[in-house]
């Protein structure tokens, strides 16, 4: 993928996708292609097709997709698993009509099974069954993996798909019936601050492991493998393996200990409760992200630094934020 690539990022504004955008132009990608859900609906075949067969990108990131937290997964499980397959389905399918070179799918580590052995590796994927909260999602997010693979295969595509851990940072989304558990977390807290509440109610145990990566490191893991010399690439699509590259940080916490830290960053000094009759979803998800390392790419961003950045953004948006 050279400086002077037509390359279109789906889904620019969200959390992975304006990250993307800001690398791209850091990295000095002067072609770049976005459009709003307004101007195209990635649901709408036809309008696919009409774009992909109009601009004709040389490299596609496919980072549009529905997202959320449990609460939004068990609440709309339907939307989920059909929104993330129709854009799936027309986007990485027009990709191929149109001639695109180099295409990154972006999932999700909850496609691993529930009880996945730690740390998860790509060949992990369809060893066992997937936890109940996120299935919808994370059956779509296979399908992508799916079609990547069989795209290579069939038509010697040079699609691409990496799994990132849990994502946070400027621009999450602090929606609390539909944002995870970080930026919920960290909303919670900041307004219990506010309004000088003496507790905060965590769902679930506060038990479960999660592993975290800011958004800025996620977007250069992308750029990263979308720039790698041809003969490194081939290796990573080898249509005798599944082209998944897994991306973390390579550690993770408890949600106690992240709700803690958090519960510092914002300065909030009441009492955390934790409410073990909500679910507490998949007991731990950490990512063996040796396939990436080993190519030569490492995580710049801690935890601690990323959550202080990701607040000082929340203060400083929250008037857009209440809309």
């Amino acid at each position: 993928m050279l400086n002077d690539a037509k390359v279109y990022v789906a889904g620019h504004r969200g959390l992975v996708g304006s990250a993307l955008v800001a690398r791209l132009q850091a990295g000095s990608f002067t072609n770049l292609v976005t459009r709003t859900h307004a101007e195209l609906d990635l649901m709408d075949q036809a309008a696919v097709r009409e774009f992909f067969a109009a601009e004709r990108p040389d490299a596609v990131f496919l980072a549009a997709a529905k997202v959320g937290g449990i609460h939004a997964n068990n609440s709309y499980p339907a939307e989920f698993i059909h929104d993330n397959l129709a854009i799936q389905l027309n986007v990485i399918h027009e990709a191929w009509r149109s001639g695109v070179k180099r295409l990154l799918f972006l999932g999700s580590s909850c496609i691993y099974p529930r009880d996945c052995p730690q740390p998860m590796r790509e060949d992990a994927l369809l060893t066992g069954p997937l936890e109940s909260t996120n299935r919808p999602y994370a059956l779509a997010k296979i399908a992508g993996i799916e079609m990547c693979w069989s795209y290579n295969r069939q038509y010697g595509t040079r699609f691409l798909a990496v799994m990132p851990t849990n994502l946070y940072g400027p621009g999450d989304n602090f929606d609390l019936q539909n944002a995870h558990v970080l930026p919920a977390l960290m909303r919670k807290m900041h307004e219990a601050k506010v309004s000088g509440a003496d507790t905060v109610t965590v769902w679930g145990s506060g038990k479960p492991y999660r592993e975290f990566l800011h958004n800025d490191d996620m977007a250069d893991a992308c750029v990263y493998l979308m720039s790698a010399p041809d003969d490194v690439y081939s290796r990573l699509i080898n249509e005798d393996t599944c082209p998944l590259v897994n991306i973390g940080w390579g550690k993770d916490i408890t949600i106690a200990d992240l709700a803690a830290l958090i519960r510092e960053v914002v300065g909030f000094t009441g009492e955390l409760q934790y409410d073990a009759s909500k679910p507490d979803g998949t007991p731990r998800k950490l990512l063996d992200t040796s396939r990436l390392t080993g190519l030569g790419w490492r995580p710049n961003i801690t935890l601690r630094h990323g959550l202080e950045q990701t607040y000082q953004w929340f203060l400083e948006h929250q008037a857009d934020l209440r809309k």
